[in-house]
This record gives structure tokens, sequence and C-alpha cells, in this order.
């Protein structure tokens, strides 16, 4: 359900997302419209690429918000792998935007386009610039709390399309100065940077996607944080990964195998009460094993909790 209005979480990311709709829109709105006018080629392209963009937008704005709502019947563990499915598209869309800017140059480099020169188009590409970069100031301003990584993305979004705007405004002032040649040059150099980052996005967010394990890091702030329990004797089987943008535990801790059930119970609860309140941390699973079993598998772990 959408509710832009708001100022919770989903609220403020869906309010992001229809801004990076809107300002998109008006980027086309502005460049479609000079460029049709004057017949040029440069600000037609980079206004198309901006179609697509708006179509990743879009997409973020209905779907991305969902990671935000609560575990249901049809998703039991919540909805954190929509979000960087939401952001892999995003990527693909722009190494497909990077990939056809490279091919235009290619083209222009064997046969440059002619692109009529006016004070019009300058001012529209200039526009189109201040555009993109208050988008991406204010995406990144309010990513600064949600940490998404869908905002990430239609972030990077934004400084792709700035750098797509120079390209075409390199190769205006070119025209104006003689050298035609500058723009397909200039567009070469900024698709090989866009198709890096939109690879650099989707790989980032196939990592979630596919439940890989987090940095060593992760790893080891979560043992510590287990180990900071009095109760705790040794840990052994632990299984840190990517839950969507979220990490899931699944561990064996060793306590004093003579406490009754009832203190198991409250022992267990501390752990994964804790565990839970760890940045980043989702869905938590503890498995209690009475000390001196011998359980475990990892030879290094056993030696770790002597």
């Amino acid at each position: 359900m959408w509710g832009p209005w708001g100022s919770g979480e989903k609220a403020r990311f869906q309010r992001a997302a229809g801004v990076n709709v809107v300002g998109n829109t008006v980027k086309i709105a502005v460049e479609g419209a000079a460029g049709l006018a004057f017949g040029s080629v440069a600000l037609l392209a980079d206004a198309a690429h901006s179609v697509a963009d708006l179509v990743a937008s879009a997409v973020v704005f209905v779907w991305g918000g969902s990671r935000y709502d609560d575990a249901d019947e049809t998703h039991p563990h919540g909805h954190q792998r929509i979000e960087p499915l939401t952001a892999l598209f995003v990527g693909a869309t722009i190494v497909l935007l990077g990939l056809l800017l490279l091919r235009e140059s290619a083209l222009g480099l064997v046969g440059p386009v002619e692109v009529a020169a006016s004070p019009v188009l300058v001012a529209a590409l200039l526009f189109a610039m201040a555009d993109m970069y208050l988008l991406y100031w204010y995406t990144e301003r309010v990513n600064a709390t949600l940490g998404s990584t869908a905002l990430t993305a239609l972030a990077a979004d934004c400084l792709n399309d700035i750098y797509t705007t120079i390209a075409a405004l390199v190769g205006v002032f070119g025209l104006l100065l003689g050298f035609p040649i500058l723009d397909p040059v200039a567009g070469a150099l900024v698709s090989v940077l866009v198709v890096y980052q939109g690879v650099e996005i989707a790989r980032e967010n196939v990592t979630y996607l596919v439940g890989a394990a987090p940095p060593a890091a992760d790893r080891e702030r979560v043992t510590a944080a287990l180990r900071e329990n009095p109760a705790v004797e040794g840990v052994h089987d632990l299984t840190v990964f990517y839950d969507g943008t979220d990490l899931e535990v699944e561990v064996h801790v060793e306590v004093d195998g003579e406490m009754t059930l009832r203190e198991a119970h409250d022992i267990e609860t501390e752990l994964v009460t804790g565990l839970r309140n760890l940045e980043d941390v989702g869905d938590v699973h503890v498995h209690l094993d009475p000390s001196g079993v011998g359980e475990w598998k990892d030879a290094d772990d056993a030696r770790d909790r002597n």
C-alpha cells in the first residue's frame, strides 16, 4: 500500500523514489522539447536515456517499499529481498543505458551526427544537470538514514545522467568551436564509466539475493555479542548469511547442561534479543547445546571455546 506522505521509513523511501520519478519526467520533457524544436539528436538521445531511468525509478517506487512491510502468510520471512531485486533491475538498466551510449559514440566516431548549436540547447542541458544533481543530493540525504540499496542505485543513476548530459554538452560546445569529434569521444568515455557502475550495483545486489556470506567483520561481531553473555561457554556451527539486505544468523551455543529448561529458555531469549538488536541483523536462530557433548564440527571453533 502506498503511503508516501507519512514520516516512517517506508513513507520516506517512497517519497524519495517518487521524487526521482518526477525529476526524470521533468528532465525528459525539457530536453525532449528543446531537441525536437532545434533538431538536436544529442538532446533527444539524452532524453531517451532518461526514459529508462524513469522506468527504473517507477519500479522502485511501486515495489521497492515492500521491504518495509511486515511478514505475512506468503512471505513468512518478510519482504527484504524485494529491495535488492529492484536495485538489480536499476543496475541492469544502467548497464543497458551505458552500452547504448557506447554504441552511439562508436557510430559518431565513424560518422558524427550534426547537431544544430543554439544557446537554448546549452540552457536545456544545464537545466538537466541541475535537475539531476538536486535529485542526487535529495536521494542521498534521505538514504543517509535508510541505507537502502535501491535508493543507492537511483542516486548512482542520477550521477550517470549528469555524466551523459556533460557528454552532450561537450558535443554542443565542440560544434561551436569546430571540433565535432568531441561529442563521440566524450560519450565513449562516459559510457564505459556508466557500464562499470551498473555492473557494480548489479554485483552487490546479486550478493544479497543469493544469500551469500557477509564480510568477516559481521561474523566476528555476531560471535562477540554471543560471548558477552556470561552463560555462554562456547559457540559453534555459526552461519551468517544475507536474507535480502538483512543478516540471518543460525548458531549453536554451548551452555551449562545442568541448568533447568526454564533457565535455558531465558538464556536463549537473551541471546536472540541481543543479536536482533545488532545493526542489519534480522532473523536469528539459536540452538542451545550442553557443554562438553562435542557436537561441534569446525575444529577452529572447538579450539576457540577452550
